[in-house]
């Protein structure tokens, strides 16, 4: 998948797809917003946030974010579907290299949340914006559904800390974390 050289060292081929994949939906995030005549997603109603809320913002990211991790790997310890997740998820993603699941993280959460949160919610709402992006994580089988509805929960936990604070500094780094650590635990532990 990321692709190798034949010496084994790690092509930044797919990262740059990535991360070119996450920058194309950011872009669409923002000529959306302008098209609404809010071209700044990043604050809600293209307003400047107090920065008061900006740090609480911070604040509720770090906790939501290691908050959610700690829930993934109760479930990875205690659910099957959990434990197949993540089997298929290191057998389609790994290997990766620590700067590739950075890129991963930082790429997916910046275009997800400029894109869910900052483009969308305010156009259908909490509930469908989070419900769209729950579909973007449905699982390659059946089994997989309690992630897609997990996301659907991240998704209103995102939303509502947006609406909160009027910004997606908070959101941006509950999902950064999410990803990040938890793409992290799926390339330290091999599962049997």
């Amino acid at each position: 998948m990321w692709s190798r050289g034949s010496s084994g060292s790690s092509s930044w081929s797919r990262p740059v797809l990535v991360m070119t994949a996450y920058m194309a939906l950011g872009m669409v995030a923002l000529a959306w917003g302008n098209l609404r005549g809010h071209p700044n997603v990043w604050h809600l109603g293209g307003q400047e946030p107090v920065l008061s809320m900006t740090f609480a913002g911070i604040l509720g990211g770090l906790a939501a974010g290691l908050l959610l991790v700690f829930a993934s790997r109760m479930a990875l310890y205690r659910f099957e579907w959990a434990r197949s997740l993540h089997r298929d998820l290191r057998h389609m993603l790994f290997p990766l290299t620590d700067p590739e699941i950075v890129v991963l993280a930082a790429a997916s959460s910046v275009g997800e949340e400029m894109f869910f949160r900052g483009a969308l919610l305010p156009v259908v709402g909490l509930l469908a914006s989070s419900a769209i992006f729950a579909l973007l994580h449905i699982g390659p089988k059946a089994r997989h559904l309690p992630w897609t509805l997990s996301s659907f929960g991240a998704g209103l936990l995102f939303g509502a800390m947006f609406l909160w604070t009027g910004d997606l500094t908070g959101p941006v780094i509950a999902h950064f974390l999410i990803n990040f650590l938890n793409l992290r635990h799926v390339a330290a532990v091999e599962l049997r």
